[in-house]
């Protein structure tokens, strides 16, 4: 995206902005450094345009460069949504390091995984596991900082292990295939035991 200016090259002419993603929408970036027409280029502060773009809903890191010509230059990479958050009336995209990426929506897309409440700060692998499952989830819970509840969409809540969940997961994921039990009126399924899974109906 380029914003354009005029004047000679005592004038900021144009201002270009690159991003990390395909097709991604930005126009926040583009709002948050628009400047007025014929502004100076020596009056441009990059730290306060930068701690702007920062700001943007979305945005990861920021390089600018104001080039001789009058030109500024903004990189920016963005945060991927690999989930979604939710509090029980929106639905946020979420990044693999728990960060909001963008604005909510009120419709869940049904091959995301949704969290609810505090997460940590690296959601990336309980993510993946999860997609295995993603069907029988209504969402997960981060539970004493340490460990992850499913509750899924028929009310049952399964208790994962501290150590290994998605291993804990895949296990799951074979028990369905062969007993569907994701499918049975349960009230918890707890693997937090290794040895042992307890169902409590």
């Amino acid at each position: 995206m380029t914003l354009t200016g005029h004047g000679n090259l005592a004038y900021i002419h144009h201002i270009s902005i690159y991003t990390d993603i395909k097709k991604q929408d930005l126009s926040g970036i583009a709002n948050a450094v628009s400047l007025p027409h014929n502004t100076k280029a020596k009056s441009i502060n990059l730290e306060q345009i930068r701690q702007k773009v920062s700001a943007v809903p979305g945005v990861k890191d920021v390089a600018i460069r104001h080039l001789p010509n009058g030109n500024i230059i903004i990189r920016t990479s963005m945060h991927h949504a690999v989930a979604l958050w939710t509090d029980d009336t929106n639905f946020f995209p979420l990044s693999a390091d728990g960060t909001i990426v963008n604005t909510p929506t009120a419709v869940r897309n049904i091959t995301d995984v949704v969290f609810r409440g505090p997460v940590p700060n690296d959601i990336s692998e309980i993510t993946r596991a999860a997609q295995g499952i993603v069907g029988h989830i209504n969402y997960m819970e981060w539970i004493e900082n340490r460990r992850w509840n499913i509750h899924t969409t028929t009310g049952t809540v399964i208790m994962l292990p501290e150590v290994n969940p998605t291993s804990a997961i895949g296990s799951l994921i074979n028990l369905n295939t062969n007993y569907k039990i994701l499918s049975k009126e349960l009230k918890t399924i707890d693997l937090r035991d290794d040895t042992r899974i307890l169902v409590k109906q």
